[in-house]
């Protein structure tokens, strides 16, 4: 499985020998200017919560990739009414696609388009693929609910939002991490503007400090697990 950061809260997968793109905001974020969004392969589009920072790409890569976007099913519908192809889901379900098995979790934020219409409720992931299990947390704040993650799932990393103001800051995080008992992080939803951002240095040591792994990758940067 390889996982690579396309800024804000956008990730690339490969997995199962399928790409994966989440939650796509690359072409109006100045620092990833250098990422070309008609370059990027998309098999399945995996969105979170319809916020604006969340879904800017979704239909432009979905109509180049005919890529299966997959989310809530307000979400599901909003684009399928567009002529888009998607799988609706919703909070504890889970659905076995030809690349690995993937679980809608609960988040807790807000969620609607940014034409008004209705997100639905927003949640998080957990995809099995290749072996290894990940959960991508979405736009939230800390929840109870993340103790039932490690119940069904042992996790080999957690991706999770560490900016602040809108979502989890470090500390709530480094608690996140304990609930879902996985200490190798991915961090993201930071520095993207102003009420985001964060002292790099000083959020690697925090997580240090309770060994724990916290990789913050340059935009591009892939890891593979």
């Amino acid at each position: 499985m390889k996982i690579t950061f396309y800024g804000h809260a956008s990730l690339g997968i490969q997995v199962g020998g399928k790409n994966i793109f989440v939650d796509p905001y690359v072409s109006a974020n100045p620092a990833a200017a250098h990422i070309d969004i008609d370059t990027l392969e998309a098999d399945y589009i995996l969105v979170t919560h319809a916020h604006g920072d969340h879904v800017l790409d979704v239909e432009a890569i979905a109509k180049r990739t005919n890529a299966v976007i997959v989310s809530n099913a307000e979400i599901a519908g909003y684009y399928s009414a567009r002529g888009l192809t998607a799988h609706p889901m919703n909070h504890g379900g889970s659905w076995n696609f030809d690349f690995g098995k993937v679980k809608y979790v609960n988040a807790i934020h807000s969620s609607s388009f940014p034409d008004g219409a209705y997100g639905g409720n927003p949640g998080g992931f957990v995809i099995e693929g290749e072996h290894k299990n990940i959960y991508i947390a979405g736009d939230t704040a800390l929840t109870m609910d993340m103790k039932l993650i490690p119940m069904r799932t042992k996790l080999d990393l957690a991706i999770l939002p560490i900016g602040d103001n809108f979502t989890m800051d470090v500390e709530d995080a480094i608690l996140a991490s304990d609930f879902v008992q996985c200490d190798k992080i991915l961090g993201y939803h930071y520095d993207t503007f102003g009420y985001i951002e964060i002292n790099h240095k000083e959020a690697i040591q925090k997580f240090f400090e309770k060994d724990k792994d916290l990789m913050l990758l340059s935009i591009g940067e892939s890891i593979e697990l």
